[in-house]
């Protein structure tokens, strides 16, 4: 009996030796396989064995260097577009102000006779730093809004008020243009929960978004919680309102036109972080875009 009992015995040490040394060989060629993975090989790590576990160990970490790869693809992306986009950002920064400098040097070069020439030359200059203001602007509030201790203040402020505001601002601007702003108000109080400075910063984006690419009066419009802001679609210049918000987003007619693609983001960011929501829309005819601001009421 002792005997039989040895004989077991003998064959279950072998066994666990030899499972143990099948155990030290299939980590040892896994070690060799992540030996390659860490020298930029995307081979699937593979085990000789019928291991349970081993099997497992091996699916999750495949689905972990998998994840792995993939995010590091996503950083690559984007930092690429970061790259593509900072470039953008130098080439819309120069333009204005290189033509703001050529035109202060027009205007040195007029002579004294020449002052109305010389006057026109200055305002286009001093129109062309706006842009550079308004531009560098966005790009502060953008590093701004990015921070993690950025926070807004709200309280309850009358719409009407603000936006009366910041279309007096830009009468120039509309007058330049030789267009009006039509406002309709379904309730004159009507008043939101909202940070001021933020609600008037998109404001102002949306209505130099009209004056800039759009075409014909800009309409203003109030209705229940909603307010629209809505201006013809130049021929030709179709923009796609599912990407309109996204960061450094360009329609054909910003690119030609100078824009730092952060003005729409900047509104749909402002009005998120104030519980609010905002949306874009090309009306059935196709000649109409529509930006619709939709607040929360408390």
């Amino acid at each position: 009996m002792w005997i039989i009992v040895f004989v077991l015995a003998v064959i279950c040490a072998g066994s666990i030796v030899l499972l143990y040394i099948q155990l030290c060989l299939n980590i040892r060629y896994l070690k060799k396989q992540l030996e390659e993975i860490e020298r930029g090989s995307h081979i699937e790590l593979t085990v000789n064995s019928r291991n349970k576990g081993l099997l497992a160990l091996c699916i999750m970490l495949n689905r972990v260097l998998m994840q792995k790869d993939k995010s590091h693809m996503q950083y690559e992306k984007e930092e690429k577009l970061l790259k593509q986009n900072i470039r953008g950002l130098a080439h819309d920064i120069r333009t204005p102000l290189t033509g703001a400098a050529g035109y202060i040097q027009l205007a040195g070069e007029c002579g004294m006779t020449d002052a109305d020439k010389r006057d026109h030359y200055l305002d286009t200059a001093k129109n062309r730093l706006a842009e550079l203001e308004d531009m560098l602007e966005e790009m502060f509030l953008y590093t701004k809004l990015t921070a993690e201790d950025f926070a807004l203040t709200t309280k309850r402020i009358q719409v009407l008020s603000v936006l009366s505001d910041c279309l007096l601002g830009l009468y120039a601007r509309f007058e330049e243009k030789g267009i009006s702003p039509q406002i309709q108000f379904e309730q004159e109080p009507f008043s939101v929960l909202a940070d001021e400075e933020a609600l008037r910063r998109i404001f102002l984006n949306l209505i130099q978004n009209a004056l800039i690419h759009g075409s014909g009066d800009l309409y203003i419009t109030q209705k229940g919680n909603t307010l629209v802001f809505e201006n013809d679609i130049p021929e030709g210049d179709l923009p796609r309102p599912e990407r309109m918000f996204d960061l450094f987003y360009k329609g054909e007619s910003a690119r030609r036109k100078g824009s730092s693609g952060l003005g729409l983001f900047i509104v749909k960011e402002l009005m998120m972080r104030m519980g609010g929501e905002a949306a874009a829309e090309i009306t059935a005819d196709a000649k109409r875009l529509r930006v619709v601001l939709c607040f929360i009421q408390r």
